[in-house]
């Protein structure tokens, strides 16, 4: 089986062993059974590698707010962002899987009045997101995906 994971930056970190395993959980459920991850609500996100052009598959913990799908870009105070989020500077469509539902859609980052509307309820589906806040001095943007089509 293939997780289609695409660690294409030089920079970035292979993926953790936990990530694998949450990922491979994921995609062998199709995400019906998968959808639940260490209390958390969670979603397969797809987007393009930047430097290969290729599928990256991550899940990630998500909220949902004025029928949009929110996600966190932390990287656990890092200094810089996941790569899923900076390949979404080069290729704002994305593909995202709920469940058994793959959707399409169109990613960007929140308005600073989103992000000070949307915080709490990310806070809500994974507290840890204001230790992450704590430990950096930057504000850590919250991704806002606007379905477009069911695929």
């Amino acid at each position: 089986m293939t997780t289609d994971i695409d660690w294409d930056h030089p920079t970035d970190p292979k993926p953790g062993s936990w990530q694998l395993d949450h990922l491979r959980q994921y995609v062998e459920s199709n995400g019906a059974e998968g959808h639940e991850w260490r209390g958390t609500r969670t979603l397969l996100l797809t987007t393009v590698g930047r430097v290969s052009g290729r599928p990256v598959r991550t899940p990630l913990i998500y909220g949902e707010a004025d029928g949009r799908y929110l996600l966190v870009a932390s990287k656990g105070g890092a200094p810089e962002h996941p790569l899923w989020y900076r390949n979404l500077t080069a290729h704002p469509e994305v593909r995202i899987q709920v469940g058994p539902e793959v959707m399409q859609g169109t990613a960007r980052t929140a308005t600073p009045e989103e992000q000070r509307a949307y915080w709490p309820v990310m806070v809500g589906e994974w507290p840890a997101y204001d230790e992450y806040q704590a430990q950096t001095d930057r504000a850590i943007p919250i991704v806002v995906i606007e379905p477009t089509r069911v695929g």
